[in-house]
């Protein structure tokens, strides 16, 4: 009787190992294959008879095989490892993104025999993620906040009108990436986009990189040069921080927007500019007409549509969006297999002030690049800036930081990231259980 049913749990153990949804092999010391489920079959396209015997990378070529495996650490080490994103090369050679989990395999008598990873296939998981993030995106920007996705719907309005448009925002805000998208949206994108910064230039210089100069204009002037706006003739000229632009140079930039014409420097010849005018500042123009140091004139001429885009600290539930964003963008620059950050690094980047908005969220993805040397980027990868603001605790905590409407944002959103799981979703905003239930029914948030 006792055999009988030794016999009915070993034929249970294999339905059960040939049943279940993730891929599941062994291995023994040397990293051969000694058994191979059927949804490694399915998700490797290699059989069973095919991979016992043969070396794992033999069989799945990851890209970490040779370099991090996480299986051969597993039997050097003795330590376990979970949800390492990695992708293997099937057998009919395709590209396959799965998650893998190793531990040691020991008998009855506690005696390592080998190894077991268990792995799932991410392709239909990434590709819907992918599906998801671009309705956040527009063109090379990308938003889940309310104010930036009212922006984005009347971008390509905006964008068929050809009329002036300035762009606000704080530096390193996306007011160059939003320039860019109304030119690429707008009758004009096969022709010249050209931008000038016209905080970087003297008065003089500016002039002449704006409008060009003649032959013998001054001593250096050898030949007739154009100017911006004869470069940026049927097309688009960005005028980028004309907060900037010394007042004696607006009343000429107004003469070119009234009449539709300019005189290069030196030349006694009038010329036609067929350009659209796109403008932004980091500073308040308004302000700036109010003091006397900009134009009144020229800002209601530049001012026809006004875009205000909300720096990165009130806009905190574009964090993950943004990070995946340029981890990708990093991904395929420099060729590593970095995935994801870490929970204490979004928690920190969370409780961040951003001075710098997205551009500095960006240079902060890519010195970690540099730095990590992992599939997942930790804080000690971040810059030292970052970290010397979190252990000297001037960055204010994550809750007292948040807006409620953004509050309510990162809630959702890191509600969905961790499948509903509320003590997960706590532990990465910082707030007891309790807090997190309140703020649930608070904001009608139904929890999945």
């Amino acid at each position: 009787m006792s055999y009988r049913y030794h016999l009915d749990q070993k034929d249970i153990s294999a339905i059960i190992f040939n049943s279940i949804s993730e891929g599941v092999f062994t291995t023994d010391h040397d990293c051969r294959i000694t058994s191979f489920n059927r949804a490694a079959e399915k998700i490797s396209g290699f059989s069973r008879e095919e991979a016992i015997g043969k070396y794992c990378f033999d069989i799945f070529r990851t890209d970490l095989c040779q370099t991090r495996c996480a299986l051969r650490n597993t039997l050097e080490n003795g330590k376990s490892v979970s949800n390492v994103r990695v992708t293997i090369i099937t057998r009919d050679g395709r590209k396959a993104p799965i998650s893998v989990s190793t531990t040691l395999l020991r008998d009855e008598s506690k005696q390592c025999n080998g190894a077991v990873e268990f792995f799932r296939d991410l392709s239909e998981i990434e590709n819907l993620q992918e599906k998801v993030s671009r309705f956040n995106r527009f063109e090379n920007l990308v938003s889940n906040n309310e104010k930036m996705q009212h922006i984005f719907k009347l971008l390509p309005e905006i964008a068929e009108s050809e009329c002036s448009v300035l762009i606000q925002g704080p530096s390193g805000s996306g007011k160059e990436l939003l320039a860019q998208a109304i030119h690429n949206l707008s009758p004009r994108k096969h022709n010249p986009y050209i931008r000038i910064n016209c905080a970087a230039l003297p008065e003089t210089l500016l002039e002449s990189e704006l409008f060009g100069y003649a032959r013998g204009a001054f001593t250096d002037a050898k030949r007739d040069k154009p100017g911006m706006f004869f470069l940026a003739q049927g097309g688009t000229l960005l005028l980028d921080e004309i907060g900037d632009m010394p007042l004696s140079l607006q009343v000429k930039l107004l003469r070119v927007l009234n009449n539709g014409e300019y005189q290069p420097l030196g030349s006694t010849r009038m010329l036609q500019a067929d350009a659209r005018i796109i403008t932004s500042s980091n500073r308040d123009i308004k302000q700036m007409v109010e003091q006397g140091t900009f134009r009144e004139d020229l800002y209601y001429r530049v001012n026809v549509i006004n875009i205000q885009i909300p720096p990165l600290r009130e806009r905190l539930e574009d964090l993950p969006l943004l990070i995946e964003h340029f981890i990708q963008k990093f991904r395929d620059k420099r060729k590593k297999d970095i995935r994801e950050v870490s929970g204490d690094v979004l928690r920190l980047l969370r409780n961040y002030d951003f001075p710098g908005n997205v551009r500095e969220l960006e240079n902060a993805v890519e010195h970690a690049f540099v730095i990590c040397r992992d599939n997942i980027i930790q804080v000690n990868h971040l810059p030292e800036r970052l970290l010397e603001a979190a252990q000297s605790g001037v960055m204010p905590s994550a809750p007292a930081n948040y807006g409620s409407s953004s509050e309510e944002s990162i809630i959702r959103e890191t509600l969905a990231r961790h499948r509903g799981n509320r003590l997960e979703t706590a532990q990465e905003l910082g707030m007891h259980r309790a807090t997190l239930w309140r703020k649930l029914q608070k904001y009608h948030i139904e929890h999945p």
